[in-house]
């Protein structure tokens, strides 16, 4: 992976660079990877700034062999693989109510991962063990992808990934 690994001084932040689309799916990959059921990741960020992008590694890394669409006029789309993938998109949602209304809680809770893109429309829905993952497009082609863990079980998620692309990309360099 090229991309540019950033680690903070802070345990539960990570900030990567990517350049591409490749590069987030890869980056989604190996966070998928290293899940092991029953994470939430709640994704932010502007139009095409990457959040489908990860969000079809995540699935990759979780062995589901199909292509995972952003599931905007559905609001939830169901992935089978080592652990069951619920990806959800509040995009067109106006209420936290009628988030709260897709039983995500559910999904997460039973040993799935549930990624949800928009997440901010619903943030006092969600409960501080989560993994937040911010996009701010920086070019054409480059994003900044910031990894913030709340909870210990996503703090653990994060120190894997963090050891897994500190491992392919090292502090400072470009791979």
């Amino acid at each position: 992976m090229g991309a540019f690994f950033e680690p903070l001084s802070n345990l539960k932040q990570l900030r990567i660079t990517t350049h591409g689309p490749e590069e987030t799916q890869a980056l989604g990959r190996r966070l998928g990877e290293v899940m092991g059921g029953g994470e939430l990741v709640l994704m932010s960020g502007d139009l095409g700034a990457g959040k489908t992008c990860m969000t079809q590694g995540i699935a990759w890394g979780l062995g589901v062999n199909e292509h995972a669409r952003s599931p905007t006029f559905v609001l939830v789309s169901e992935y089978e693989g080592r652990h069951t993938l619920f990806h959800a998109d509040l995009y067109r949602v106006d209420d936290p109510l009628e988030a709260e209304d897709l039983g995500l809680d559910e999904t997460y809770g039973n040993g799935g991962v549930c990624v949800v893109e928009w997440a901010e429309k619903a943030d006092s829905i969600f409960p501080e063990d989560h993994l937040r993952v911010n996009f701010t497009v920086t070019g054409p082609d480059e994003r900044i992808v910031e990894l913030r863990a709340g909870g210990d079980k996503h703090e653990a998620l994060l120190g894997k990934l963090r050891e897994d692309v500190g491992h392919a990309c090292p502090q400072g360099t470009e791979a």
